[in-house]
């Protein structure tokens, strides 16, 4: 059995997919003969992430877009549905996170992490959904994290914007469950890519997170794309509002 063959030719919209986690799980639609349109704030680094997909399917692009702007969320996915004609699976990958103590935590601090990780993934998600519901499918994939369900420290703005995304995508799968419109998340532990490696340089923090990983490892890029395509594909056809946990086992103890 060929599986994820129903991909070839779907219309997917990745957000912030021109670096890290994005990237790889954009690469891996591409792969399987996909359309895809990237988006993020860095015209140069677009441009480049797309060249390299353009290596596995010629039809790839990139959309300028600002996720904590509801009018340019809006316009990323009126343009990606003007290009390609519809749309078929969005991923709302897009995230910040602004590690402070708590009581350093400023408005803008806030409101940054808020807006890109939750408000930014609700209208697209929405936006999404209007062009979803009158062809009678779709999916809706979110890139939560583990700190949704667990605290840590620096994290108080990141674990609520991550908590708040995995209850909009049980709403919205509810909501949106007799359109067959499938709605999940994926919540990944700390990802190993070229982003994170200076963060790790400090080693209590390093040995701390490990600590807590039964799998004493950390998670690559490809082990968070393999969770997404699952949950795109067919084999995922009557999974809705749910959460898949790719963390070694952190929030199993």
């Amino acid at each position: 059995m060929n599986y994820f063959s129903e991909l070839k030719g779907q219309n997917i919209l990745v957000t912030g997919g021109s670096k890290g986690i994005g990237k790889d799980i954009a690469r891996a639609f591409a792969e399987l003969g996909s359309n895809v349109i990237i988006t993020g704030r860095e015209e140069a680094t677009l441009t480049q992430a797309v060249e390299e997909l353009k290596a596995y399917h010629p039809n790839c692009s990139s959309i300028i877009a600002d996720i904590q702007n509801v009018s340019s969320v809006y316009e990323m996915v009126d343009e990606t549905v003007s290009r390609l004609g519809s749309i078929d699976v969005l991923v709302n990958n897009a995230g910040v996170n602004i590690p402070k103590p708590v009581l350093e935590v400023t408005e803008a601090d806030w409101d940054a992490v808020l807006d890109t990780n939750l408000k930014g993934t609700f209208f697209a998600s929405q936006r999404a959904g209007k062009y979803m519901i009158p062809q009678g499918k779709g999916r809706i994939i979110n890139i939560v994290s583990q700190m949704a369900f667990v605290g840590y420290v620096k994290r108080s703005a990141y674990c609520s914007s991550k908590g708040g995304a995995v209850q909009l995508t049980k709403a919205l799968a509810v909501e949106w469950a007799s359109h067959n419109i499938k709605v999940n998340a994926v919540a990944p532990t700390f990802i190993e890519t070229d982003l994170t490696r200076k963060m790790f340089e400090d080693t209590h923090f390093y040995q701390d997170v490990m600590s807590r990983i039964p799998m004493g490892k950390l998670a690559k890029p490809s082990d968070v794309t393999g969770a997404v395509l699952f949950l795109a594909s067919n084999l995922s056809d009557f999974v809705t509002g749910d959460t898949i946990r790719v963390d070694g086992g952190w929030t199993a103890i």
